[in-house]
């Protein structure tokens, strides 16, 4: 695989999926984590205590011209779009919401799937609404590989049922097999 980052979109019962993939990911992965959890716009959160890893993955919340990283995980800020550029770098927006959301899943997996083409690894997880699944068959499209959470492993299966409704992903399975799946990219 030729996957450089790995791009990650969730909602409802995101955090309990999120935590489940990165204590099964092995201590020796390192390809970086660019995460849109929706979130309250007025959301605070303390990455670290709740994004434990067994590995030297370090959570952040992703600043404007950030150089992405081995082994770290970036997560969208409330209330702005989160998108990556050509140069691995990451870029903060107000635009509009997409898809009743900022941050956007769709918005960071197209920004990436332009970027990196098939570089890049797009996974869609548990949530509420459609954001990310035009996203990630735009990643299919240009050549990453793409991952859908099993709807039947999903606390809330809307978000994977949307994506699997429009295309057929590279691979569909649970959270365990997910984080088994990613850690064949090392």
């Amino acid at each position: 695989m030729s996957t450089q980052v790995i791009v990650i979109g969730t909602s409802a019962g995101g955090v309990t999926a999120l935590q489940k993939i990165f204590l099964e990911l092995p201590e020796s992965f390192q390809i970086p984590i660019v995460i849109v959890q929706h979130l309250p716009a007025d959301a605070i959160i303390d990455l670290n205590l709740v994004f434990r890893t067994k590995n030297r993955f370090r959570p952040v919340e992703a600043v404007d011209k950030t150089k992405i990283e081995k082994e770290q995980i970036y997560f969208a800020p409330p209330n702005y779009h989160l998108l990556v550029e050509r140069d691995f770098s990451l870029s903060l927006s107000q635009e509009d919401p997409v898809v009743f959301s900022r941050p956007s899943i769709d918005v960071l997996f197209e920004s990436a799937a332009r970027s990196l083409g098939e570089k890049v690894c797009g996974v869609l997880l548990t949530g509420a609404n459609e954001d990310g699944a035009a996203g990630l068959k735009f990643i299919q499209a240009c050549g990453g590989y793409t991952i859908v959470q099993n709807p039947m492993d999903a606390e809330i299966p809307t978000m994977p049922q949307s994506a699997l409704t429009r295309f057929r992903p590279d691979f569909i399975g649970s959270l365990k097999e997910i984080a088994q799946k990613l850690a064949t990219f090392t």
